[in-house]
């Protein structure tokens, strides 16, 4: 196996695209590749939703479940999907509270990527009858980016 780059260093060849690869056992042990911006020096917006994620909770084991919207203006580097994937596949088996795994995943991605920002918005489904939303980024977005409305509404119930 390939030595894991260094945080926000760009790797020759992604360690998981295009290999069959196996959800990693936690966050800790994933390992996500990043990739050269192909556009660097150019301001965009990458957006990536994950309507299905799950973690558990520390108290009770039981499966929590959340709408995650990742939003980020990429610098030198970007993530690539399919270890982003296997990264957030990997909390499957991780308890956490809500707030840390959010946190959490926007922290690394982050510190890891460089981008020039990130934001992220976890969407909750209710536990204990009381929705929680956590967001989370990492500065002011850089002036003149276009930054839409990451378009989850607040949990409503049955309306």
């Amino acid at each position: 196996m390939t030595d894991p780059i260094e945080p926000g260093e760009p790797s020759v060849a992604p360690l998981h695209l295009g290999r069959q690869t196996a959800l990693p056992a936690s966050p800790q042990a994933a390992v996500l590749d990043y990739v050269p911006n192909p556009r660097a020096g150019t301001r965009y917006l990458v957006r990536f939703a994950a309507p299905e994620f799950t973690s558990l909770c520390p108290v009770t084991g039981q499966p929590d479940f959340a709408h995650l919207v990742i939003d980020y203006a990429p610098g030198q580097t970007i993530v690539e999907s399919k270890s982003l994937k296997l990264f957030l596949g990997s909390f499957r088996n991780h308890a956490g509270f809500h707030e840390d795994v959010t946190v959490g995943i926007g922290q690394r991605l982050f510190t890891e990527m460089r981008p020039e920002w990130l934001r992220i918005g976890g969407y909750w489904y209710p536990r204990g009858g009381i929705p929680i939303d956590v967001f989370w980024q990492s500065g002011a977005p850089p002036e003149g980016l276009w930054v839409p409305d990451q378009g989850v509404a607040s949990y409503r119930g049955r309306g």
